[in-house]
């Protein structure tokens, strides 16, 4: 390089030459911008009023002027030859990237991240154009040096986005590995934390961090339940994940261990390490069974080859080694013959070679970072800090350098081939995974994160899918769609396959080539067809894919070359989206003008139609219809009258499949479907943890679909369930019957044999087909908790009766159904005590008289039975009870039943047999019993007590029954289809001819008369209770009432089981708890355990305490009471969020809640206004509130979710600047303390005005300790806020006099230099680049020794804890 002129300096971002003079512009990432001049070699000036890096600059051609942009969002022009800033123009909204002047007009063009350009008049000082479209950050702009136009280019707005499947955050991923067969994958932290993730459902599972350190290598064993881990403590564990422990640990490595991998037929653990050693292991006698020695440096990364006897290892010497480890297979052996035993003797005696190198590859400049072999080539890539990824292939003999790819900007940390494609994947630490083609070595794609670096990539060995671990924690992505695009068309199939249409007939189930599919030769991924649309009289398809940013292809297939593979010329056209709206029209989607354009099969447009909402893709909705979907709605919009049919609000959907006779629709998102008609009136929704992948209808209009691992139905009013599970996911074309089609992600046709019954039943008891019902009942085997429980919750549990032979079961469903024949039934066989009890109270309710006694009776419930004798006036009866009770020699039964009976002699006897002899005579009194009374006081004496004066005595009599005996009247009612249907069950069944041999309003018990009392138990207490015969007094003279030997159970009254109450549905707060994922609607619905759980799964939320009263809001404030009159109870009613009177009443909407957003706008105002006034006691209580009610608030659009989390920063940086505020008030005696407190109350992210009394407030402090530099610093600082004029004297003074003597009277733990952060708990600066630990919930930063201690910010979540983050609004779970 013949170099003229060099600098040194920061870095520099932006260059411009002066066109007629030996200068040259230099604008450094510092904010200072450098004239040179680079003939003499002299800096000339420096500009240096930006605040931050100053990226694009540029010299006008004929005027003293240049033009820099930089990341305070300003542009300047500047006088050179005046050496200052003439005036900033205003208006871009992020990082300025490139500024120009034009060559002959007063323009300046500007590109910048906010993704707009913009051109500027620099003479008026005005923006006069802003040029829109891109969607990421403009990179640069520049107009052309002669005509009008201008060329920009724009960061991530080409290519297709990253097909992102799982996302973690956590702490820097070292090491990843994938389950063979589980949907897991471990990932190990820089931490020393290793993760176990389900993938698929998005849940962590487990934990391991028994290393001390970073975990840097992490790995799977192929068919044992064991991982093995490898880190900075010189440890390799070998851990079981079903006993959730580390069985073992092998020691031998002197440093760091990098990576770790178990063979896969073998017991052996090859490990990588810095001490410049590879390690095989054998896990079974957890021994080490080699050391490979030979690299230099440290090892970064050592893997076994997936069928050869070889390990690859990559080193920081800047060598690939390739190792043969056949010997060491053979030694592993057991020696067959005696030559064997003889070399492995000379080999134990003087020393063999277990593994030799094979080959060292030699080629990078650089250290080599990562080493990987193909699963079936002989080859291997390799990747290093050169930044560059080297191809090498290998024989018996040699192994060489094939090619070298470049592109990556910094080391590359990973590289390795994918498993089922000829593709590389690499990623980097310059925040990139690059994607290559390993045939033509050539970049397909490249994906990048904004502030990650990339450090280690794992491939799944059999499936699709790969994952990445970076800073700040790890994503499992496809490179790939691999939904084939199909249409179904009555019985005939027409799908996209290996670059070929082809064609399959479900009725003879034979697969035909069509045509092939011409693809250009792309450079980039997914480039497969997305969508395919089929004309059946046309027989003319259209085909769309990603191609050129979206283009569709139509085919006419003549019927007579199906099989005949004709090349055809397809008619091509532009646009994403394209469907056939009628017989020989298609539409297509022309995303940037909002319109659709009607085309014919020439592919001439015909017509042009504005469509009535922002629309990314439109799908068939009957001929002549169109379904636009937006990113948060559909539309039916009909083309020829350009109406709006129907309108629904909906998470993003991703297809749309219409049922036979186009009368109901389902729409499918990613975690959810929803059911509608045609004109999009919604029915109801379905939810689904996991994704939703395909769908068909099936002849009887149930939805059947699949998730990643189940086939599910549901039904129109809602109910759903599992058919059955799934190994791989597939995608439905057509149900017909109880055989499911379906294509696999190779693009196989297959066909599944389903059990239909469970929902072919239900679906009867929804449409009440009863007749089918009772078919299915007596011919099927449907059976199980599942549909027992599902006929108790639809009010069938008569119905559910004929599953169940458990009597318990059989009780309680009688007693839910009404059915007490079956309920007698039952509890004779259990004979249970508490089973009885129930009876009688079911009884009871239903006014079945007889029923109750019978129950009391078995239960040897005297005292309700008698209560029951009483309020069905049986006297005859009620006497007998007193005479039991005489047995039983129970007191207080006898008296009671006495005073039921209102027997005044037999009260006063039984008083005066329990010796109470003042209450006798006093009952005897009262009554007029004279000649008793007499006998009494005789007894008393001089104890008689005396009877009150004035009082009238009355008879306590027992009142008159509303009934008299019998049970209570029955309203005739028409037989159920269910009552005595099913004669194969047998049990408690009434005969027709007794059912109709009344007809009066109700029958009597069949009850004994009323001498032979109904009871046989209480024959038995009278035999137990016998009385000897030779009593002087008689005895209890008992033997006259012939009581019978045996009770015979009543025959129960045949109109008892023609009413069947009716049975509660779903309770709402249910139904609220399975709908949503947001824990204000669990805390809403009264579930709040699952609430706490929700909030502690996503924001790390240990501390309930604050939320208790907002728990309890929520859940008052969601309901409303209703008394209909005094004796009954309060009925509760759920109110609904956004309901509306043409809302379905079957479908239950989200709860009412009693927290708004807009709540937290007005608290935010108030905590401004008292900051401002000084109350920083009642601001710091607001903004806490505001921080406690974040976690309860719902919102709907993602806008509002952002405004949120912004919101939470806002109120996070406000309460942690009014502790330390208040703090520094507390503190009277340690001034240096004071100073640094109000210094560092300055960083807080404030508003405006609070910022400028922040920082008079340091600057006086500090000034009047004589801390003048720093008093200095703060006076600048306030200046450049633009105060009023009493703040700005101030500061100029101060300024003035600190100048004089710019020193600090007393050292101050402050460095206004160095950006930094302030620790939340001790409210001391955490520098750049020092570690730290954070809130998951507001965020705010910590030192590291508070990991694990309560926020002291928001006081809810656990410093450092693992979170999920805010889930607040039903558009996050699309």
């Amino acid at each position: 390089m013949l170099t003229k002129f060099e600098t040194k300096s920061n870095r520099v971002k932006g260059l411009s030459f002066h066109t007629k003079r030996p200068w040259i512009l230099a604008s450094l990432h510092s904010g200072v911008i450098q004239l040179w001049d680079y003939r003499m070699g002299t800096l000339i000036d420096r500009f240096d009023e930006h605040d931050g890096p100053v990226r694009g600059v540029h010299f006008h051609m004929s005027q003293p002027l240049f033009v820099s942009g930089g990341d305070d969002y300003k542009i300047k022009v500047w006088n050179y030859k005046l050496h200052r800033c003439l005036f900033t123009l205003l208006g871009h909204l992020d990082y300025i990237r490139t500024v120009q002047f034009h060559h002959e007009h007063p323009w300046i063009v500007s590109a910048s991240d906010d993704q707009t350009i913009r051109i500027w008049n620099w003479q008026s000082r005005t923006c006069i154009s802003v040029l829109t479209g891109h969607n990421h950050y403009v990179m640069c702009a520049s107009f052309h040096p002669k005509e009008d136009l201008v060329v920009e280019l724009v960061v991530g707005d080409k290519g297709t986005k990253m097909l992102t499947k799982f996302e973690t955050k956590s702490n820097r991923v070292k090491g990843l590995s994938f389950h063979t067969k589980r949907p897991w994958i471990l990932a190990s932290l820089h931490s020393g934390v290793i993760q176990l993730w389900d993938y698929r459902m998005g849940t962590l599972i487990d934990r391991f961090d028994e290393h001390d350190g970073p975990v840097r290598g992490v790995h799977f064993h192929m068919s044992q339940p064991l991982f093995v881990s490898g880190g900075d403590d010189y440890k390799i564990k070998v851990w079981n994940y079903k006993l959730h422990r580390c069985l073992f640990t092998l020691l031998g490595h002197l440093d760091y261990i990098r990576t770790v991998q178990f063979h896969h037929e073998h017991p052996w653990i090859v490990s990588a390490s810095d001490d410049q050693t590879i390690r095989i292991w054998n896990w079974q006698s957890r021994t080490c069974i080699s050391v490979l020695t030979g690299h230099n440096h440290y090892v970064m990364c050592a893997s076994f080859h997936p069928k050869e006897d070889l390990v690859v290892s990559a080193s920081l010497d800047q060598t690939v080694r390739v190792w043969d480890i056949g010997s060491l297979k053979k030694k592993g052996a057991s020696p067959a013959d005696d030559i064997l035993r003889l070399s492995q003797m000379n080999t134990d005696l003087f020393g063999g070679v277990d593994a030799v190198v094979k080959y060292v590859l030699e080629g990078h400049d650089r250290g080599v970072n990562w080493a990987a072999f193909h699963p079936t080539l002989p080859l291997i890539v390799s990747g290093a800090d050169d930044r560059q990824v080297k191809l090498w292939r290998m024989n018996d003999t040699k192994a060489w350098e094939v090619d070298t790819l470049r592109g990556h900007m910094n080391n590359v940390s990973c590289v390795m081939f994918h498993a089922k494609q000829d593709i590389i994947v690499s990623n980097s630490e310059d925040k990139s995974i690059r994607v290559w083609d390993a045939t033509k070595r050539t970049g397909l794609q490249t994906f990048r994160r904004e502030h990650d670096r990339f450090w280690i990539l794992a491939a799944h060995p059999e499936i699709n899918l790969l994952a990445a671990g970076h800073d700040s924690g790890m994503i499992v992505f496809k490179l790939e769609r691999e939904r084939p695009a199909f249409a179904v068309s009555g019985d005939s199939l027409f799908y996209a396959k290996d670059r070929f249409l082809r064609y399959y007939d479900f009725s003879t189930q034979k697969e035909t080539q069509i045509v092939p599919i011409r693809r250009p030769g792309s450079t980039t991924l997914n480039q497969c067809p997305r969508t395919l649309s089929y004309s059946p009289t046309e027989n003319a398809v259209l085909i769309c894919s990603d191609v050129d940013g979206g283009t569709y292809e139509l085919y006419q297939i003549p019927k007579d070359s199906i099989g005949r593979n004709d090349l055809q010329e397809a008619k091509r056209g532009p646009g994403s989206s394209a469907i056939f709206v009628a017989r020989n029209r298609f539409a297509v989607l022309d995303k940037s003008n909002n319109q659709v354009l009607i085309k014919n099969l020439k592919n001439e447009v015909v017509k042009k139609s504005g469509l009535p909402v922002p629309t990314d893709a439109i799908f068939y909705a009957g001929t002549g219809n169109l379904l636009c979907r937006s990113d948060d709605r559909v539309v039916v919009f009909d083309l020829q009258q350009r109406l709006v049919l129907g309108d629904l609000q909906t998470p993003f959907v991703k297809y749309v499949v219409w049922s036979s006779d186009m009368e109901s629709v389902a729409l499918l998102s990613k975690h959810s479907i929803i059911i509608t008609s045609k004109k999009l009136v919604h029915q109801c929704t379905f939810h689904e943890t996991i994704r939703v992948k395909s769908g068909a209808w099936d002849e009887n209009g149930v939805f059947i679909y699949t998730t990643l691992n189940h086939i599910k139905y549901c039904l129109p009013n809602g109910d759903s369930g599992i058919i059955r599970t799934l190994d791989v996911p597939i995608y439905l074309t057509k149900v017909s019957g109880n055989k499911i089609f379906c294509l696999d992600r190779d693009g196989k046709n297959k066909t599944l044999v389903i059990d239909a019954t469970e929902y072919i039943f239900k679906l009867s008891l929804l449409r009440k087909r009863y007749d089918h019902v009772m078919s299915m009942i007596r011919n099927s085997q449907l059976c199980g908790e599942a549909v027992i429980a599902y006929l108790q919750q639809k009010g069938f549990p008569e119905v559910a009766l004929h599953f169940v032979k458990d009597e318990k079961t059989r009780f309680n469903l009688a007693i839910e159904s009404g059915n007490i024949q079956i309920a007698v039934a039952s509890a004779k066989e259990i004979d249970d005590k508490d089973h009885w009890y129930r009876l009688g109270v079911e009884a009871l309710r239903q006014g079945n008289a007889g029923i109750v006694e019978y129950a009391y009776q078995r239960t040897k419930n005297f005292e309700r039975l008698s209560f029951l004798y009483l309020i069905n006036g049986n006297l005859e009866k009620l006497s007998k009870m007193l005479k039991i009770a005489e047995v039983k020699n129970d007191v207080m039964g006898q008296f009671h039943n006495a005073l039921y009976l209102g027997d005044i002699q037999e009260r006063v006897k039984i008083l005066e047999n329990a010796g109470h002899l003042p209450l006798a005579y006093v009952t005897a009194s009262v009554h007029g019993l004279h000649d008793v009374a007499e006998r009494l006081a005789a007894e008393l004496g001089d104890d008689v007590p005396s009877l009150p004066e004035g009082k009238k005595p009355s008879l306590l009599m027992p009142p008159a029954p509303v009934i008299c005996g019998g049970d209570w009247p029955l309203l005739r009612v028409m037989k159920g289809i269910f009552e005595g249907g099913f004669d194969s069950t047998g049990k408690g069944v009434v005969d027709e001819e007794e059912e109709g041999a009344d007809g009066d309003w109700g029958e009597d018990l069949d009850m004994v008369d009323a001498d032979g009392l109904q009871n046989g138990d209480v024959t038995a207490i009278l035999e137990d209770g016998e009385v000897a015969e030779d009593n002087e007094e008689g005895g209890w003279d008992l033997e006259d009432l012939e009581l019978p030997p045996e009770v015979e159970t009543p025959r129960v009254n045949a109109r008892s089981s023609v009413f069947v109450a009716p049975t509660p549905g779903m309770p709402v707060n249910q139904i609220w708890t399975q709908m949503s994922s947001l824990a204000a609607d669990h805390a809403a619905a009264g579930n709040f355990d699952t609430a706490m759980r929700l909030l502690s799964r996503q924001l790390g939320i240990r501390n309930f305490a604050p939320l208790k009263s907002m728990f309890l809001d929520l859940h008052t404030g969601s309901h409303s009471y209703l008394r209909a009159f005094s004796s009954a109870p309060v009925v509760s009613l759920a109110v609904e969020r956004g309901w509306s009177e043409s809302a379905s009443p079957n479908v239950r909407g989200p709860p009412a809640l009693v927290f708004n957003f807009s709540q937290l706008d007005e608290k935010l105002k108030a905590g401004y206004k008292a900051t401002t006034d000084g109350k920083f006691t009642e601001a710091l209580r607001l903004f806490l509130s505001i921080l406690h009610t974040i976690p309860l608030i719902v919102v709907e659009s993602r806008r509002e979710v952002d405004e949120v989390k912004e919101l939470i920063i806002i109120a996070k940086e406000y309460v942690l600047g009014l502790q330390m505020e208040l703090k520094r008030r507390e503190l009277k005696d340690n001034p240096v303390r004071q100073q640094e407190l109000a210094a560092y109350f300055t960083h807080c992210n404030l508003q405006m005005p609070h910022l400028r009394l922040a920082l008079r407030n340091a600057m006086t402090i500090c000034f009047k300790a004589k801390n003048l530099a720093t008093a200095a610093n703060f006076a600048r600082r306030l200046l450049e806020t633009n105060p009023n004029e009493n703040h700005s004297k101030a500061a100029r003074q101060v300024l003035q006099a600190s100048e004089r003597n710019m020193t600090d009277a007393s050292q101050l733990n402050y460095d206004f230099r160095n950006p930094f952060v302030t620790c939340g708990a001790t409210y001391v600066p955490i520098y750049r680049g020092q570690k730290d630990v954070s809130c998951p919930y507001c965020t705010t930063r910590f030192v590291p020794t508070q990991e694990g201690q309560l926020c002291t910010i928001c006081d809810l979540a656990v410093i450092g804890a693992d979170a999920s983050g805010l889930l607040c609004s039903p558009s996050q779970i699309r």
